[in-house]
Parts: C-alpha cells; sequence; structure tokens
C-alpha cells in the first residue's frame, strides 16, 4: 500500500501537470512556447530545459530558505533562476547545438518564466527540499506536457513531419507554423484539456480530485 507521504509527492506532480498547467490552466509564459513549437524537436527540448531549471530553482531555494532575508528574496530567486538557465544554456549550445541555433534566445528568456518564480515565492521558500523537488519536477513536466502537445499537432499539419520525419504526404497547413497558428493550437488545446477537467474531474484537475 502506498504510504501517504509518498502520495502527497504524487499529488504535487500531477499538480502541476494538470490542476495547475502552466499553459493550459494558468495560461502563462505563452510567447517562448508558441515560438518554439513549430516542431517537436524544439517543443521537448525546450520542456526538458524548464524541467531542468524548474526542479533545481526549487531545490536550491528551499535548501537556502531560512538564510533569504524576505526584503530581497525576490531578487535573489532571479538570481538563482538565472543561474541554472546559464547551465542549461550552456548545456544545449554543447551538446544540441541545431536545435540550439533555432531556439538559443528562448532558454535565455526561462530567466523571466512566472511560473518557475512562482513556485520559488510560494511553494520552495516554505517547503523542505524533497516536496519542493516534487513541486518542480511536476510543474515542470506540465510545461513539457503542453509543448509536446502544441509542437506535435503543430509540427503534423503545418509540415506534414514529426520530429523531422515525413508522416503525411498531403499539403500542409502553413498557417499552423505561424504564430497565429500556434495560438490556434494552444487554444484548441486548452480548450479541450478545460473541458476533460470540466467533464471528469469537476473542475479540479486530476491532481485536485481527492481534495489536494
Amino acid at each position: 500500500m502506498e504510504s501517504p507521504e509518498k502520495a502527497n509527492y504524487w499529488k504535487l506532480v500531477l499538480t502541476g501537470i494538470f490542476k495547475e498547467n502552466a499553459i493550459f490552466r494558468l495560461a502563462i509564459s505563452l510567447c517562448p512556447a508558441i515560438a518554439v513549437t513549430t516542431g517537436l524537436r524544439t517543443g521537448v527540448l525546450m520542456g526538458v530545459a524548464v524541467v531542468f531549471v524548474n526542479t533545481m530553482v526549487n531545490i536550491t531555494v528551499s535548501a537556502i530558505r531560512k538564510f533569504i532575508h524576505p526584503r530581497i528574496r525576490v531578487p535573489i530567486f532571479m538570481l538563482i533562476i538565472s543561474g541554472w538557465v546559464t547551465v542549461a544554456d550552456l548545456t544545449m549550445a554543447a551538446f544540441a547545438r541545431d536545435a540550439y541555433k533555432q531556439m538559443g534566445l528562448y532558454i535565455q528568456l526561462i530567466v523571466a518564466f512566472a511560473s518557475i518564480l512562482t513556485r520559488a515565492e510560494i511553494f520552495a521558500s516554505k517547503n523542505k527540499v524533497v516536496p519542493s523537488f516534487f513541486d518542480g519536477i511536476g510543474m515542470g513536466a506540465g510545461f513539457m506536457f503542453a509543448l509536446m502537445s502544441i509542437s506535435f499537432f503543430r509540427e503534423l499539419l503545418g509540415k506534414g513531419s514529426l520530429w523531422g520525419f515525413q508522416i503525411i504526404a498531403a499539403k500542409p497547413l502553413l498557417i499552423m507554423l505561424l504564430p497565429a497558428g500556434g495560438f490556434f493550437a494552444t487554444g484548441v488545446l486548452m480548450g479541450f484539456f478545460n473541458w476533460i477537467d470540466m467533464r471528469f474531474y469537476g473542475g479540479k484537475g486530476a491532481g485536485g480530485a481527492s481534495g489536494h
């Protein structure tokens, strides 16, 4: 039987993916999401970077939370975020150069992601390291899930391919590669997942169905 502590950690992950999904539920950080989702590969890589940064920021803030003066907490949080974004940026520049050429600027913009700063403020700064780790995993995974969903449909319909491999021989819908197509795909998917939430979870999200 699963222990209550492990169940709570699982709830934190599900909350980040469904109930408080940064894109589909909170509608934040949309512009970078639209910019990098013209292809599944870039969407996945951006998602991995966000998972890494979100998790490491949460761990770092939680570990030093007792030493952070309340009046200067936001600048310190931003310094921590920028440090981990730099690590992600340099790593991608070294090991995924082709993708980095397309999305390098947007990796650096993770510093300004409201979802990461918000979790540092309202969760990591008030909780221990292990719960903060799972909260960071959940929020990052939710962002990655949204990017993958959007980029899947945009590349498939806009290029007729997935991960660069041709799938559909028919003429693609080039509008899906434009910002308008990105916002359209995001809006449709947002509505779809909100419908699932209302239909099966009563508007509480999969992570909140049990009262979390």
